[in-house]
């Protein structure tokens, strides 16, 4: 029961997540806004799940996994009603910030919960059956993404968040255990260094797309100094929240995590890997609407094939993965989508068979290649004890790809052929995470254990 509400809950966060690039067409047209200020219906959620995913793990080992689950969870309902209910992209811009405050409780939360809830020998099984939930609701989240709005309008996506964040809350409330908390003072001063070294730098990542208002103005050269000292800003955050962390007596980021290489490269090679397969959500569907002509349900439709790849084959790489290692898994992966990333962009003028749901088929095939042994291979390279924080870091990891995925997206739409050059990108951050992966040393003891999971 207590699995089935992790689920319940992070399904909402994930949908999210994946559904809202398939509506920012609609949202555009029916707000009539420019293409900067819809972008910010995504970047405003990933700026605060970015900013304070960190800080939502290590609340939940400090205040207690399932009290925390369902804090989130109540907030994030009550936000998705917001977000329904907006009546202009102001509005909506305010609540999706309190989604993403809140799906970064959520998200690491729900993980360390089923990791503190089953013992060692079940534990590693129950996550994989989080992380397949969790990669088949991030899989279906463009095909929900394109049906809902086009028959019931684009509040739908997020009217189905209350009733799941109510009942994952009626669970928990009566399926959880007493919480195990661990006994240490909640570091607030670096947990404020570094809300505001990851605000920053995400913030100074959002503004890379195009904005009317800039390119009206002569001064190309002056929006990017702003950026690259706010970015600065940005990574002086992080140098002083590095050294707050030697100081503190309850360093919210033990330097045991720091100097674990392997831990580090898999977090590096999930920032390349997702920023790829975000930028193609990002310009796929307004390629597929705009350009193709498709209705917002039949663009959702073209996400099948990936969506089915996912959800499907995931468990028969996750078994594949134990007999061969996680290294050949976590290489292959990337790779495929790479060459996915190519043929999309070599098929634009094609048809859309073989421009679309050909390549999406193999994009489908390559992550469910990758997504269980890289879930896997995070868990193991930490400490039972650190596995709550790990997972914070490591979703930390994916947000901000998403953040930076969109911006570059946006960015390259400048261009003539933006389409093409963005997912030249993709391609080129997919086969940098390939590398990674094959070059760092990975746990022995990592388990791809038969399930998917991002």
């Amino acid at each position: 029961m207590v699995l089935t509400a992790c689920v319940l809950a992070s399904s909402m966060a994930f949908i999210d997540g994946t559904a809202l690039p398939v509506v920012l067409p609609i949202l555009r047209a029916d707000f009539g806004a420019d293409l900067a200020s819809v972008q910010w219906v995504l970047n405003g959620y990933m700026l605060a799940l970015a900013s304070l995913i960190l800080i939502g793990g290590a609340l939940a080992d400090v205040y207690g996994k399932a009290r925390m689950l369902v804090v989130g969870c109540v907030l994030f309902g009550l936000a998705s009603a917001a977000c329904a209910l907006a009546p202009s992209p102001a509005w909506l811009i305010t609540a999706r910030v309190v989604q993403g405050a809140a799906a970064a409780i959520i998200t690491p939360a729900s993980l360390a919960l089923v990791g503190a809830t089953y013992p060692r020998a079940e534990r590693n099984r129950a996550i994989g059956v989080w992380a397949a939930a969790s990669a088949l609701t991030t899989a279906g989240g463009p095909v929900l993404g394109g049906w809902l709005p086009e028959t019931f309008g684009w509040p739908s996506v997020f009217w189905i968040n209350p009733p799941l964040a109510l009942l994952a809350v009626g669970v928990l409330l009566v399926s959880a255990g007493r919480d195990d908390l661990i006994q240490r003072r909640f570091d607030g001063i670096g947990a404020a260094i570094l809300a505001l070294a990851l605000g920053t730098l995400t913030w100074a990542l959002s503004q890379i797309g195009p904005n009317q208002t800039r390119a009206a103005a002569n001064a190309p050269a002056q929006s990017v100094t702003v950026l690259t000292i706010v970015a600065g800003f940005g990574i002086l955050g992080f140098a002083v929240y590095a050294l707050w962390e030697r100081r503190s007596e309850h360093p919210m980021t033990p330097p045991r995590l720091v100097e674990n290489r392997t831990f580090l490269g898999l977090n590096f090679a999930t920032l390349m890997i997702y920023t790829g397969i975000s930028i193609v959500f990002f310009l796929l569907p307004f390629d597929l609407v705009d350009r193709r002509a498709l209705s917002s349900t039949d663009a959702g439709l073209a996400f099948l094939p990936f969506t089915l790849g996912v959800g499907l084959l995931s468990s028969v790489f996750g078994g594949l993965a134990d007999k061969i290692g996680t290294r050949t898994m976590l290489i292959a992966g990337p790779a495929g989508a790479a060459l996915a990333y190519v043929w999309l962009a070599l098929g634009h003028k094609e048809s859309l068979m073989l421009g679309v749901i050909v390549p999406m088929t193999l994009l489908g095939l390559s992550f469910a290649v990758l997504v269980t042994p890289l879930t896997a291979s995070v868990m193991s390279s930490v400490d039972q004890t650190d596995e709550g924080l790990a997972s914070g870091i490591n979703n930390a990891a994916s947000r901000i790809a998403q953040l930076a995925g969109a911006a570059l997206a946006a960015g390259t739409a400048s261009f003539e052929s933006g389409y093409e050059v963005g997912l030249a990108v993709a391609a080129a951050t997919s086969i940098c995470g390939a590398f990674t992966a094959a070059i760092i040393a990975m746990p022995a003891d990592t388990k791809a254990d038969g399930s998917g999971g991002v």
